[in-house]
């Protein structure tokens, strides 16, 4: 008995010790510095933001009634390059502490890295390139309640290309927001439909859909008026919407379908491994539309195979332009800056049984895709050059069954 207890007692030093160790590689990692993915194109990156007010719609999800609904808006742009225009930060400082404490000590401080540890390619409000006489835009949506700058290298991508790509947030949808007056405003239980049983996740999507599609025609309208005249001077007579596109991520992709179902001035679209929802499904589109999916396996599951039969029927009725792709070894999360800024660690574990791609090869492929399929359909370009990146990306395969 007493041999027994010996070793229980050693067992339970060790369970502690290894416990001790593994949070601190955690935190070491999370306080580690890291440099997102390196822009691709040949112009270098401004960002900036603003604040909207839709004085036209309540916002539902507000705690007090007849509250206009915001957005926040993020614009990264080609930018004139000037060594006096300050680094950006991945967030600014009164985010970082508000995404911090709503994620909590277990995945804010352990599982996430610091976002202050995070460098960006932006610098903060530059000049707009005088390079062109104006831009075409993007506008990028992220999925359910995750954040714009979860994208960031997509965003910075695009706009290396010479676009100004225009991403936004939205109070009580989104993850978190903090608003101009210092307000933070964190995601309503009624607009996470993970908190839905799973016959009342679908009212709740479509709520959303409706809430988002409508805030993305909002945001075009307020870039219109920008056009006109900008406060700044930046972005007046530079941004052409009338080569505008959208692109966006799990439910972004659905609200970009949507839009470009409801809106004739989006011209292109991508869909990033996004499950269609709304009247889009039984109308489909007009515009071109790339599918970029995630490898989803054998679709084993009802939802899955479902989920495909309707991307293939928006996909099969797409007049001309539309694109149906997977990425062999992709999941869910490897079109965002979270397959980078989550603990390596946990990542490689993972793989380490499930395989997995890489999560840089990941972003780059997704990179290479978005400006690619935006420049055919929005500059014109050869349409071969979306055939010679199935060469030099090989994972890149047909979804189409």
């Amino acid at each position: 008995m007493r041999r027994l207890i010996r070793a229980l007692g050693f067992l339970a030093i060790c369970g502690v010790t290894g416990l001790i160790l593994l949070f601190a590689i955690l935190w070491l990692e999370h306080r580690s510095e890291i440099t997102l993915p390196a822009p691709t194109g040949p112009f270098a990156v401004g960002r900036t933001t603003y604040a909207w007010v839709n004085d036209a719609q309540s916002d539902d999800l507000a705690p007090a009634p007849g509250a206009k609904r915001v957005v926040l808006a993020w614009i990264w742009y080609p930018s004139a390059a000037s060594s006096s225009a300050a680094p950006a930060g991945y967030l600014p400082p009164q985010w970082q502490a508000a995404v911090s404490n709503q994620m909590g000590v277990l995945m804010g401080k352990f599982l996430t890295r610091d976002s202050r540890m995070v460098h960006v390619h932006s610098s903060s409000d530059p000049n707009l390139s005088t390079a062109e006489r104006s831009y075409p835009v993007l506008i990028m949506r992220a999925g359910g309640g995750a954040l714009t700058t979860d994208f960031t290298t997509l965003a910075e991508d695009a706009a290396s290309h010479g676009y100004v790509v225009v991403g936004f947030d939205a109070p009580y949808r989104s993850f978190v927001v903090v608003l101009p007056d210092g307000r933070i405003a964190t995601r309503s239980p009624a607009a996470n439909p993970e908190n839905m049983p799973p016959d009342g996740q679908i009212p709740v999507i479509d709520k959303l859909l409706a809430m988002w599609a409508s805030d993305t025609q909002f945001v075009v309208d307020q870039l219109n008026r920008l056009n006109t005249s900008d406060p700044s001077g930046r972005f007046t007579g530079r941004l052409d919407i009338e080569r505008l596109g959208m692109f966006g991520h799990s439910l972004g992709g659905a609200t970009g379908l949507q839009f470009c179902h409801d809106d004739s001035r989006c011209k292109a679209g991508i869909d990033i491994d996004g499950a269609p929802y709304g009247s889009v499904v039984k109308d489909g589109v007009k515009q071109p539309f790339l599918f970029l999916l995630s490898d989803h396996g054998d679709l084993s599951t009802p939802e899955a195979r479902g989920v495909l039969n309707d991307i293939e029927s928006i996909y099969d009725r797409i007049p001309e332009g539309g694109m149906l792709l997977s990425i062999h070894g992709a999941n869910h999360f490897s079109f965002s800056d979270q397959i980078l800024l989550k603990s390596h660690l946990v990542i490689k574990l993972l793989q380490l049984f499930q395989g997995g791609l890489d999560a840089r090869r990941g972003l780059a492929i997704t990179t290479a895709y978005v400006h690619t399929f935006f420049d055919v359909h929005l500059k014109s370009a050869p349409a071969g050059q979306l055939d010679k990146l199935r060469h030099v990306y090989p994972e890149v395969q047909s979804a189409k069954r």
